[in-house]
This record gives structure tokens, C-alpha cells and sequence, in this order.
């Protein structure tokens, strides 16, 4: 099977499924992969972009806003690549090793990121995810799971290398109000130059594998204002794929495959660690505004990713989305996949200020919410139980009024936001702890209905301003805090 000349990537059309070629995605009827899990549409979406930047990236701003989606020119320009993508056969194999080689045989299942590796089925621990769930493969998903495996590699044991950007990272696609699939390919497709047919080289599996057996042995890109294809085309991992009938029946696996060093994805956000800079990873839960800083907002110490502010520079910042996704790890562990959609506001600085500013405040409000809810409920743990689930829903109920705030800042009326926030934050929190404490109050004791209503009255106290949770929420909204009785009593008498 070749990945570029055949027809082998499920999608979803307007009149019903298909299974398409790359080049057919500028058909305008094709809106979106269609493969059995959400991480390999996501891994497919890069796999789609990185394939156009090898084949026909704009040259700049002008070029990228003049091209318009040709499905013919597009089988044109990806023909040369077609050498280096075989999944199968002799020669190189896509994201393969070079030659041939000795290792372990695993089933296919393998490929698979949240699979039960060989420790927990030894331990027979593999109790939410069984093992061998995929015994066989046809070759289009075990491609798709390859290209999966290898962009978002986890830690694998000794010698199993992590994908360029670590194991489990974010990525972050920019999704245009124009529909289809094409829209949303070509908005995430780096300037750049096409790859000609002497150059395959520049894709780790079309040259000998660097390997990383020694102590510190790093591979590091190129020099270069350009993207280097690999960045694409990772092979952090040795596989090759054993076929039999028509059917991948098995991997090898050998150890010490390429060690990325100082790579920085287009697809990406970064944050910056000791003068190095380091791929955001997910964390597990819903994707909310609370995790926008670095990603959908502006803040200092970390980078958004580089399609989101190529987008904003080609349009003057039109109106889009950004698609978050990605596997929240725990080194070798599954922890969770995150698939999210956020709107992207076209904030001035004081606009991205102000919404940096409305985050911290509401931080400081779920902790109030849960401190009062732990101790209305009586228990004694504020990241469990009542008091944490209360956080939770907190921000969750928060998303749209916080995204209406945002829409406020964009239209003109950011002074009045902090404010408004403020009615937001108390009036979603006391619905809350309302609904987490009060019901079932009058059948409980004395000394429990007191902690129950002192609870609440410091609630309210705290959205005041009062107390040094109220004090940071009216701090970061710049807020003029409350007077103290003492100093009212004082200009009362005066």
C-alpha cells in the first residue's frame, strides 16, 4: 500500500463515508477523517498537513491567501513523494526502520497508545484496557496507528524514545469558520518550499536510522529558517511491521531509536524551562478557560503555537477556533484523551491582560467554593469529595459567562468586565454550594447546620472582598476593595 497513490483514509463526506487519497481532501465535499478513535483523526489531521508542506506549502502571506483548494494539482504535487511511502515491500518503509531488524515480536496491539504494555499483562492488570484487542490489522489503521505512535510517542521502557515533542504532547490546530477539511489543512500548513524527489532523504525512514545506543546522543534540526520535513515525520521509535495475507499480523521492536533534541513542533504550544523550551502536555478533564493561558491566550513564559500566530498574522486575526487535543500521560500511563474546541478572541495587550487577570480571579473563587463546601459539608479533604466535585461543576458552569466576558472586551465594553465577572463568579458559586450543602440541612445537628451557614456567610464575605481570598479576587479584577469597619466607623465619626 502506498500512503500518497492510493486511496486508503476514511472520511466523512456530505452525502455519507468514503475512503479517499491524500490528494482528494481539496474535494470540497470531504469535511473530516473517519477512523475508529479520536487520536488517530488527530494524529491524521497532521499527518494531512504535513504532507501539503512537503508537496505544496505557500510561499508567504499573499501566496497562502491567493491559493485555492485544486484536488488535481495536489495529486500532482504529492507524485514525487510517493517513493517514501510504502507501508510495505522492500525498501524503505514509511516510519519504519531503515533495514531490516532483530527485536521482539509484539502483536499489532502495540501500536496503540493506551494498549497494555508487556509489565501490566504479566501482572494481569490490564482490567479497563484488555490486552490483544487488535489480534490483526489491515494496513491502512496499522498505517495510521504507526504515524499515531511515532507523533506522540509516551515513554516505552529503556531505549523506547519519546516522540520529538515528549510523550503525550498537545496539539493544537487552528479551525477556520470555513467548512471542510481542506480549510482547516491549509490553515495550519507553514511557509515553506516543496520537497523535491533528490531530497527524500530529509525523512528519517528514506536514510540509514539514527540511533541513540550512547549517553547523550541527540539528534538536533537543522539550521535553517525553514521547517525540516522531519519535523512532520518523527521516528523516534524502531518498528517494522510484519504482514501476512494481506493483513499486519505483528511489530518488531528494538530499542534506541532517534533522540529529538531542541525540535519545536508548528502544531504545538510551548512553555520555557531553564532556557529550553518544552511542548505543553494535557492534563486529564475537560479542556476549560482555566487551561487557556499559553494556548488560546497570550502569557508570558510560554509560546502559543506557531499555526495559531501564523494564522492570526496571514488573516489580521479572522475569526476561528482552535482544536485542543492530545493523551494526558502519566509517564508510561494512559491517563485520558482530550478533545476540545475553544473560540479564539482577537485581544489587543490590555485585552489579553484583562483576560490572564479574569482566569486568576476565578482560580481564587474555585478554591473559595471548595474551601466552603468542604467545611459545610464537614470533611476534612479539599482536593477530594464534595468540595473538589464543586470546583469542578464551578468551572464548568464559569465557561460561557467567561466567554461573554471575553466577547465584551472584544466589542469595546472591558470596563465594565471586571464587574461583571465578579456577579458571574458569586452568583455561580453560591448556586453551587447551594445545591452541594443546603438540601437535607434541617435533619442535620446543631453544630452542623452552624458550619453549614457560617460556611455560606464566609462565601458571601470572600465576593465582598473580604479575607485573603476575597482580596486576591478583587486584586486581580483591580477592584477597590471594601472599607473595614474600623475605617468606616472612623470617617462616620469625622
Amino acid at each position: 500500500m502506498n500512503l500518497v497513490t492510493d486511496a486508503w483514509i476514511p472520511v466523512r463526506r456530505t452525502g455519507g463515508r468514503d475512503v479517499i487519497r491524500p490528494d482528494q481532501i481539496a474535494e470540497p465535499d470531504v469535511l473530516f477523517p473517519n477512523w475508529p478513535r479520536a487520536d488517530l483523526n488527530l494524529a491524521c489531521l497532521e499527518l494531512l498537513i504535513g504532507l501539503v508542506y512537503l508537496a505544496c506549502p505557500p510561499q508567504d502571506a499573499d501566496d497562502w491567501a491567493a491559493r485555492k483548494p485544486d484536488q488535481q494539482a495536489l495529486r500532482e504535487a504529492l507524485a514525487p513523494l510517493a517513493p517514501a511511502f510504502n507501508l510495505l515491500g522492500e525498501g524503505p518503509r514509511f516510519l519504519q526502520d531503515f533495514d531490516p531488524i532483530d527485536g521482539s515480536l509484539n502483536p499489532p496491539d502495540m501500536l496503540f497508545i493506551d494498549s497494555a504494555g508487556d509489565s501490566t499483562a504479566k501482572k494481569n492488570a490490564d482490567l479497563m484496557v484488555k490486552r490483544a484487542r487488535y489480534p490483526r490489522l489491515d494496513p491502512a489503521l496499522a498505517a495510521m496507528a504507526l504515524y499515531t505512535l511515532q507523533a506522540f510517542a509516551p515513554s516505552g521502557g529503556a531505549g523506547n524514545r519519546t516522540s520529538m515533542r515528549g510523550g503525550g504532547p498537545m496539539v493544537t490546530l487552528v479551525r477556520p469558520e470555513a467548512a471542510g477539511l481542506w480549510p482547516l489543512i491549509w490553515a495550519n500548513v507553514p511557509d515553506g518550499v516543496p520537497l523535491g524527489a533528490d531530497e527524500l532523504d530529509w525523512l528519517p525512514w528514506m536514510r540509514p536510522t539514527e540511533t541513540s545506543e550512547k549517553k547523550g546522543q541527540v539528534t538536533v534540526p537543522p539550521d535553517g529558517d525553514l521547517l525540516p520535513p522531519e519535523v512532520f515525520f518523527g521516528q523516534p521509535r524502531r518498528l517494522r511491521l510484519v504482514e501476512e495475507g494481506g493483513q499486519i499480523t505483528g511489530v518488531i521492536q528494538t530499542p534506541w531509536g532517534t533522540n529529538y533534541e531542541g525540535w519545536v513542533h508548528p502544531l504545538s504550544p510551548y512553555y520555557h524551562d531553564k532556557n529550553k523550551k518544552r511542548c505543553k502536555h494535557p492534563k486529564p478533564g475537560a479542556f476549560g478557560y482555566r487551561n487557556w493561558r499559553g494556548i488560546v491566550l497570550l502569557n508570558d513564559g510560554a509560546d502559543r503555537a506557531q499555526c495559531l500566530e501564523t494564522y492570526l498574522r496571514r488573516t489580521d486575526s479572522a475569526p476561528c477556533r482552535l482544536l485542543v487535543g492530545g493523551w494526558a500521560m502519566s509517564n508510561m500511563s494512559p491517563l485520558d484523551f482530550i478533545w476540545s474546541e475553544a473560540p479564539v478572541f482577537p485581544l489587543d495587550p490590555e485585552g489579553e491582560d484583562l483576560a490572564g487577570r479574569l482566569v486568576d480571579a476565578a482560580e481564587q473563587a474555585g478554591y473559595a467554593l471548595a474551601s466552603a463546601v468542604r467545611q459545610g459539608r464537614g470533611e476534612d479533604d479539599l482536593t477530594t469529595g464534595a468540595g473538589a466535585r464543586a470546583r469542578e461543576v464551578f468551572f464548568a458552569a464559569t465557561q460561557a459567562p467567561f466567554e461573554a466576558r471575553l466577547r465584551d472586551v472584544v466589542n469595546g465594553q472591558g470596563d465594565r468586565v471586571p464587574g461583571d465577572w465578579l456577579s458571574d463568579l458569586r452568583g455561580a458559586a453560591l448556586r453551587i454550594f447551594d445545591a452541594e450543602v443546603m438540601p437535607g440541612l434541617a435533619d442535620l445537628s446543631e453544630t452542623r447546620r452552624q458550619a453549614a451557614v457560617a460556611a455560606r456567610k464566609s462565601l458571601l464575605s470572600t465576593f465582598s472582598g473580604y479575607g485573603g481570598v476575597g482580596k486576591k479576587i478583587f486584586a486581580a479584577l483591580q477592584l477597590p476593595l471594601p472599607k473595614t469597619k474600623r475605617k468606616a466607623k472612623a470617617e462616620a465619626r469625622s
